[in-house]
Parts: structure tokens; C-alpha cells; sequence
């Protein structure tokens, strides 16, 4: 069983007993090993950077992939990190605390990435873009100074949603996060192993866990943002019409590039007639069968 006392991992000591969470984190561990698995993340001897914010995303990834571990599903090390960005008032002892005391392989990494945002970034703008790029250059380096194969990141199924719908409305494109990338210089995997997770449990995990979550004073509350109001969108079509997040996911692993519109993936204009045949209704076309 997921919670017998004498096979457990330190993370998950004191979790609570009843019905309700042993059946969330069952889910969890099923949903992130079949994540791995559909998008072939994971091979055997490599090595793991597990990006930790703090929030309850990356807590819910970090005990997930150490649960998997634990039990010998998932062959590989793992090597957690928190980047400090210098933000002012950000509770520095929190994480490196939390981790030894969970005797959890870890590498806290100081970066002033805080000044040069707000340097850069004029009073109200947004400061994601930047604080990502930023970011997500310093972890590329961790990474390859720890001999990292994989940087391993806590977005779930809401954030790939929320992108997608950001770039359908705001970018003119059909695209997401990917869960698994290769990076531009070709040397490091980008994978997102909570793909197929719910945020809401991400959230009931790591709050039932009483893990020390740390809020996002930098970004996180601004409220113009354009992820936000997306975000606020999906959860009035999720009250509506419960699991219609589920449906839009199952839509990004369903594509039919032609019933899309776009010629540099599919060959339009090379569609054959069958020999001998006429339509002589022209609002039914090759290829709409």
C-alpha cells in the first residue's frame, strides 16, 4: 500500500490517514508515472534537476518523483534546486530547512535575478517574461554544472491550458508548453511531469501535507496579467460545466492537422480526387469524410 508505515518516504511522513487523500495521492503517483512514461521522460542512470519555487506545484512534483523513486519506478537520481532570486523579504531558511530535514539531495543556488527585473521592467509592466527568461537560464546552468540530463519543472495540466488559451488569444498560434522539450543549445530535456495533474490537487496535496508553502511576491499578485484573466475565464467554464478542463487537455493529445488551417503541416493543395468521381455538392469536400 501507498501509506504502509514501514515503506514510506520521509516526505510523506504524517500524511493524513483517511479515505479521501489516500485516493489523491494514488491518483498522483498514477497520473505523473504515466505522464513519464506516455512522453518518454525518464531513462535509466540519468540525472534529475527538480526546480523548486516553494509553491504547492513544485512541493506536490518533489514528493511525487521521490515516491516513485522510493518504490523503483523511476530510475534516475534526483537532484533538487532553489533558485533565490533575491526578492526582498523571500524566507531564505525555509527550503534548505525543509530538505535536510526531509533528507533530500538539494542545491540552493543565489542569483540577483530581483534587481535586474525591476531595473528593466517599467513601474506596472509585467515582470514574468523577464523573471522566466532569467530564471530558466541560471537553472539551465545549475543543471549542467550538477551533470543534469533533465530540468525537471511544476507546471500541470492548468498551466499548459492557460498557455495554450494565451497563445490563441493574444499570440495568433496553436501552441503550449510542451511536457517534454529539448532547449535550443540541444544538450538539456525540459520535462513537465505533472502534465496530466489538476491544480486543485496539487493544492488539497501539499496543504493536506502542511508543507512550508511560499507565495510569489514578485509576479504572482499582479492581477493585470494576462494568465490571470485566462486563468479566471477557465474557472467560470469549469464551474459551468464541471471537467471541461479535462476535455480541452484531451484536445491538446487529439490533433488533426487536417481539420486545422495551417499549409506547413498539412498538404492541402497536394489532396488527390479518387478516380472517376464528381461532387456535385460543393460544400462537401476531399478530405472532410
Amino acid at each position: 500500500m501507498l501509506d504502509d508505515a514501514d515503506d514510506i518516504h520521509p516526505l510523506f511522513y504524517g500524511a493524513p490517514k483517511g479515505l479521501e487523500f489516500r485516493k489523491l495521492r494514488k491518483r498522483l503517483v498514477q497520473q505523473v508515472r504515466e505522464a513519464i512514461e506516455t512522453y518518454g521522460m525518464a531513462k535509466p542512470g540519468e540525472r534529475w534537476l527538480i526546480c523548486l519555487s516553494g509553491g504547492k506545484d513544485s512541493y506536490t512534483l518533489l514528493a511525487i518523483l521521490h515516491e516513485l523513486k522510493w518504490r523503483g519506478l523511476l530510475p534516475v537520481d534526483l537532484l533538487a534546486c532553489n533558485l533565490d532570486q533575491g526578492q526582498p523579504g523571500f524566507p531564505a531558511t525555509v527550503l534548505p530547512d525543509f530538505l535536510t530535514r526531509m533528507g533530500v539531495a538539494h542545491r540552493i543556488e543565489y542569483q540577483d535575478t530581483y534587481s535586474v527585473v525591476v531595473d528593466k521592467i517599467a513601474p506596472g509592466g509585467t515582470m514574468c517574461s523577464l523573471c522566466s527568461r532569467l530564471r530558466r537560464g541560471n537553472l539551465y546552468r545549475v543543471a549542467r554544472e550538477e551533470g543534469c540530463s533533465t530540468v525537471v519543472l511544476g507546471h500541470h495540466r492548468d498551466d499548459i491550458l492557460e498557455t495554450f488559451f494565451m497563445n490563441l488569444f493574444h499570440g495568433g498560434r496553436l501552441a503550449s508548453m510542451p511536457p517534454r522539450l529539448l532547449n535550443e543549445d540541444g544538450d538539456l530535456f525540459v520535462a513537465r511531469p505533472l502534465a496530466f495533474v489538476a491544480e486543485a490537487d496539487c493544492d488539497r496535496f501539499a496543504r493536506a501535507m502542511n508543507y512550508p508553502i511560499i507565495p510569489c511576491d514578485l509576479c504572482g499578485s499582479q492581477e493585470g496579467l494576462q494568465r490571470v484573466q485566462v486563468k479566471r475565464l477557465l474557472d467560470d467554464w469549469e464551474a459551468r460545466v464541471p471537467g471541461r478542463r479535462q476535455v480541452m487537455f484531451r484536445a491538446l493529445m487529439n490533433v488533426r492537422p487536417s481539420h486545422l488551417a495551417d499549409p506547413s503541416i498539412f498538404d492541402f493543395a497536394g489532396l488527390v480526387q479518387a478516380a472517376g468521381t464528381f461532387h456535385e455538392n460543393p460544400s462537401h469536400l476531399p478530405g472532410e469524410d
